[in-house]
């Protein structure tokens, strides 16, 4: 697992004895900072920096050492390693000490409660957010301030009403991350209006919530949803 230094921004390996880290989840953009990108000399120009910087500030000020941030943590240009990266992304962030959710279209100065913003952000309309809201203990939701710098806008915990409104996810799911005893029906249904950019991601995205292994093979199309129903048949007593 490779992991981000908040002090000094370097990237670190384990494979043992990993530290206590915390993990960022977030939305893509068209300006994200790369593994290759991280390791220039001049990252810190680069467009997506500042992401990763905000990440590590206020991982550092909760006097976390490390953290993990999907963007630059992972080699995509190895097949083998995104393979990896992928099949252990929800024990990842359920072994984080906090999840970091920001939300980059919502305002920290809105009541969450009421906020439309908050309701309809991008972020709870992807994928891969699905497992990064369920599968930690504690996610915390940051938007931006008047001056564009990150502050908190409340916990999964003190918005969990809000949060199964805006997702159909139970309370209890919520307060526990325990899945199992949940239909696969349903948890087919948390997913149903989410996206992802590739097809085949509609279905990587889902293996940590049904508990399965399988490789990934892009170009496949939808025929990795067949292969994922297919290895969920095979673990599940779900008639």
């Amino acid at each position: 697992m490779r992991l981000i230094h908040t002090g000094t921004r370097e990237l670190h390996e384990f494979y043992d004895d990993i530290p206590e880290y915390a993990i960022l989840s977030h939305t893509w953009d068209e300006r994200e900072l790369l593994l290759e990108d991280f390791k220039c000399v001049d990252a810190k120009d680069l467009p997506g920096f500042e992401k990763v910087d905000n990440c590590c500030k206020l991982a550092a000020n909760r006097e976390f050492e490390y953290v993990w941030i999907d963007t630059c943590c992972i080699d995509k240009n190895s097949s083998a390693e995104l393979q990896e990266a992928i099949n252990s992304m929800y024990r990842w962030y359920k072994n984080a000490e906090v999840c970091f959710a920001y939300l980059s279209d919502v305002s920290s100065n809105t009541d969450l409660t009421k906020s439309t913003a908050f309701k309809s952000s991008l972020w709870f309309t992807r994928g891969w957010t699905l497992q990064e809201l369920i599968a930690p203990r504690n996610v915390e939701f940051y938007g931006n301030d008047d001056a564009g710098k990150w502050s908190e806008i409340g916990t999964k915990s003190s918005l969990r009403s809000t949060i199964a409104e805006i997702t159909g996810i139970p309370i209890d799911v919520l307060k526990t991350g325990d899945v199992k005893g949940i239909s696969i029906a349903t948890r087919m249904s948390w997913a149903s209006r989410r996206k992802t950019k590739r097809v085949e991601d509609q279905a990587y995205s889902l293996m940590g919530i049904f508990d399965v292994h399988m490789p990934m093979v892009y170009g496949e199309g939808k025929r990795a949803f067949e292969r994922l129903q297919e290895e969920i048949m095979k673990v599940s007593n779900d008639q």
